[in-house]
C-alpha cells in the first residue's frame, strides 16, 4: 500500500500532471494529440507531446490515468479511484 502512496504522490507532485488530471476530469476520453491542443491553448504550456506521455507515464504508474485503445487511437482517461481510496482511508467512510 505504500508503494501506491507513493506513486500516487509522486504524480501529484508535479504541477503539469495536476493540470494533466485536470483537463482530463473536464474533458475525459481524449487522445493524445486532443490533451496536448488542450494543454497548450488553455494553460499556454510549451511542452511536447513526448513531454506529456512522460507525465502520462507516471499518471498511469499511479492508475491515476488509464488507456484504452479505440480504433487507431489512444484513449486517456482519468481514473479518481485511487484518490478516492486514499482519501477514505484518512478520512473514513462518511
Amino acid at each position: 500500500m505504500s508503494d501506491a502512496r507513493d506513486a500516487i504522490f509522486k504524480a501529484l507532485g508535479d504541477p503539469t500532471r495536476r493540470i494533466i488530471l485536470d483537463e482530463l476530469s473536464e474533458r475525459n476520453g481524449q487522445t493524445l494529440y486532443e490533451l496536448t491542443v488542450r494543454l497548450i491553448s488553455n494553460h499556454e504550456l510549451s511542452i511536447t507531446r513526448q513531454g506529456i506521455a512522460k507525465h502520462l507515464a507516471v499518471l498511469e504508474e499511479a492508475a491515476l490515468v488509464k488507456s484504452e485503445k479505440k480504433g487507431k487511437y489512444r484513449v486517456l482517461m482519468f481514473h479518481n479511484e485511487p484518490l478516492k481510496h486514499l482519501m477514505r482511508g484518512w478520512l473514513g467512510d462518511s
